[in-house]
């Protein structure tokens, strides 16, 4: 009773924001909201640590959240405003002073969810971080997903063509009406800004068909990693364009090339600007049960003057180069930037386990897919090096999954900034990493698969 007394009185405090001052403890330097489809994180950045504690409430689902030593500041007001339309999960928040000294958030909720607290020390540009991540109490299959979202897509296709047909039958009965030429297609989205999020389908899902379960086992799935996002911006280039834009724009353009492919469909690790870690990332790809991985990056380096793409594979006997060595080691560092709640992670050892069993056998398949893109993308510009390196990234690491990291250009270097800023070499680099995809398959055909929705 005394917690929605409490809530009820938030109305009027939310209106009572104070001068732009912090009386005790820390202070507020940012907050930050990025949506996803997964999971929705609020970031509270600030000049020393926080501590908070946080409650639930149903009916409606809200998340109360109380941050001790504070006063309502302007950044804390900010984060009312940062939260988007199509946001998942969070469909408002209210700021208000609790208490002397606590703050309270009230976040309104459009689903059920099970919030994750934690706290980030220090790194690269970042101050002291208070991190909430809210994932569904349920989530919805991605196998089943895909599949649903490719029949959606054909049908959408089919409408077109029919739309077109109808319309040519109609001029042929009705000779006296001028002719008019047939629908265009749709427009696909711009690939430098990411489609709206969309909402999980509301619980519980449809159970598979039969039909759709003979379909999934006919799929070809490409796993699609655009490296780096949300808190992590991965490399900046001299002219300040970020490493995870460029990434998810050349992906997205991928994806949609892939999946005009019969029986090919594109599963993306991220399709906006969020963070995933490293293991989360494998772990979706297996989930699809994916025929292929494919990271895609842009490299720094501290010489400016370095240049040209390169393709990685894993490697389970050390670098095949210092630079292959130190790039594994750069991008193995995305964890500590974008923000992983280690406690999440049941069981540690059992995920370093799982990473490490890499074959192999599954090494040699993603040596054979590094070359066939490899030899593509030298069409298009300058190779770093001219054979597929190897390194110990992490994100490669799916045993059963030939995987590449694709370092499209040195965003580090002026000239190469401008090439990934260039919408005409992005249209050519994604041919070309298709092709190479394309090609793989076509001389190492998938085995069949049984895969369980």
């Amino acid at each position: 009773m005394k917690r929605r007394e409490a809530l009820r009185s938030m109305g009027p405090l939310a209106l009572l924001l104070s001068a732009p001052q912090i009386a005790w403890g820390a202070g507020i330097v940012g907050v930050r909201v990025w949506p996803a489809p997964d999971y929705t994180r609020v970031t509270i950045e600030s000049d020393g640590p926080l501590t908070a504690r946080h409650f639930m409430t149903e009916l409606p689902d809200r998340l109360v959240i109380d941050i001790d030593g504070l006063e309502l500041n302007a950044q804390l007001r900010e984060l009312v405003g940062k939260v988007r339309a199509d946001d998942p999960f969070i469909a408002g928040v209210r700021v208000g002073q609790f208490q002397a000294r606590v703050v309270r958030l009230v976040v309104d909720l459009k689903q059920a969810v099970a919030p994750q607290q934690f706290t980030l020390t220090p790194v690269a540009a970042y101050q002291h971080r208070l991190v909430f991540d809210l994932y569904p109490t349920q989530q919805a299959d991605p196998l089943l997903a895909l599949i649903r979202d490719k029949e959606a897509a054909e049908e959408r296709a089919a409408k077109t063509v029919q739309d077109a047909l109808g319309e040519l039958i109609a001029r042929v009965d009705k000779p006296g009406v001028p002719p008019q030429s047939p629908p265009a297609p749709p427009t696909p989205p711009k690939p430098a800004s990411a489609p709206p999020l969309q909402t999980p389908a509301p619980l519980p899902v449809e159970p598979p068909t039969e039909a759709e379960r003979r379909r999934v086992d006919r799929l070809i799935i490409v796993a699609l990693d655009p490296g780096h996002g949300g808190e992590d911006p991965g490399a900046i280039g001299p002219s300040g364009l970020r490493e995870k834009d460029v990434v998810l724009s050349v992906a997205l353009q991928l994806r949609d090339k892939l999946n005009a492919v019969p029986g090919m469909r594109v599963m993306m690790t991220r399709d906006a600007d969020f963070f995933v870690p490293l293991g989360e990332r494998v772990r979706k790809a297996r989930r699809v049960q994916a025929d292929l991985f494919v990271s895609i990056h842009a490299d720094a380096f501290f010489k400016p003057e370095a240049r040209g793409a390169s393709v990685f594979a894993l490697s389970s006997k050390g670098a095949s180069s210092t630079a292959a060595r130190w790039m594994a080691e750069r991008e193995n560092a995305a964890d500590l930037v974008g923000g992983v709640n280690v406690a999440s992670v049941k069981d540690q050892q059992v995920l370093r386990a799982m990473l490490d069993m890499s074959t192999t056998a599954q090494i040699k398949d993603s040596l054979k897919l590094g070359s066939e893109v490899l030899s593509r993308i030298g069409r298009v510009g300058a190779l770093h090096k001219g054979s597929v390196e190897q390194a110990g990234f992490a994100v490669l690491k799916a045993p059963d999954i030939p995987s590449i990291l694709v370092e499209t250009a040195f965003i580090s270097n002026p000239e190469e900034e401008d090439k990934l800023r260039d919408t005409g070499y992005q249209r050519e680099l994604v041919e070309a990493l298709a092709t190479g995809i394309r090609r793989y398959f076509a001389k190492n055909p998938p085995l069949a698969r049984q895969r369980s929705l």
